[in-house]
């Protein structure tokens, strides 16, 4: 049995800017990666943890939609302008396996909220250690 998880975000940030996070390796590596490699419609995420996930980019309209593979599941990051000229954007991780929600849903919140850290304050709230990631229970890995 598969679940569907959505969240909503509001940033101060104009829909290119947060395009440009979600989609290049500079960008990734500010908020969600610890490296990435982006190639042949590919993108290698290596993570705190020193797991390493190479995700298929199933698509990317230009500050619109970026829909990738990831962890045999889909995301889309929707992106439209929000009233104040910012970005609203909704994430929805779908074909999400029933034993792997609480985790993912979970997980896309730290995952979130770094990407707003970043790309509105330029903060990066991740700790950067390899002994204190998400699977020894910390949330800022």
């Amino acid at each position: 049995m598969h679940q569907t998880i959505r969240w909503k975000l509001c940033l101060k940030s104009k829909p290119s800017k947060v395009f440009s996070y979600l989609t290049s390796t500079e960008g990734i590596e500010k908020f969600w990666a610890e490296k990435a490699e982006k190639k042949d419609g590919h993108i290698q995420f290596s993570f705190p943890n020193k797991q390493v996930y190479k995700s298929k980019i199933l698509n990317q309209e230009a500050n619109k939609n970026f829909r990738i593979e990831y962890f045999n599941s889909i995301v889309d990051f929707n992106l439209s302008e929000n009233e104040l000229g910012g970005t609203l954007m909704e994430l929805v991780n779908s074909n999400v396996e029933l034993e792997d929600y609480h985790a993912n849903y979970a997980g896309w919140v730290s995952v979130l909220m770094t990407l707003k850290a970043a790309v509105d304050f330029e903060v990066d709230l991740r700790n950067h250690d390899s002994q204190k990631t998400w699977d020894d229970g910390y949330m800022d890995n």
